[in-house]
């Protein structure tokens, strides 16, 4: 299994961040059979303040570049995200259009 790490931002509005995480305690279940069906077996958001982090576990099968072309041809996947995007604000070092970013690893314990 492959780890990953990525971040995001949410706007600094509490109210809508409190609104994003009732989203999260009842994610569609379309969302989570597309998260399963990548090849993704764990998948953990974590947040401090508005800074996010995503963990990702997942199989030898998985790739970034497949999870997006399956999600660009999944509809429920893009209301989703485009249900989120009304929380969520991309990192100050995003290029357009980029929301989660893979975080590099910087250190582990020998």
């Amino acid at each position: 299994m492959k780890r990953y790490c990525l971040a995001l931002d949410l706007k600094d509005d509490p109210k809508l961040i409190a609104e994003y995480e009732v989203y999260h305690k009842n994610v569609w279940p379309e969302i989570i059979k597309s998260i399963k069906k990548s090849g993704i077996k764990v998948l953990d958001i974590y947040r401090t303040g508005t800074r996010m982090f995503m963990i990702i576990e997942a199989g030898d099968e998985f790739s970034f570049e497949k999870k997006e072309q399956m999600d660009a041809s999944n509809e429920k996947v893009q209301e989703w995200e485009k249900l989120m995007w009304k929380f969520q604000q991309a990192l100050p070092w995003a290029q357009p259009g980029q929301k989660w970013i893979l975080m590099d690893k910087i250190f582990e314990l020998p």
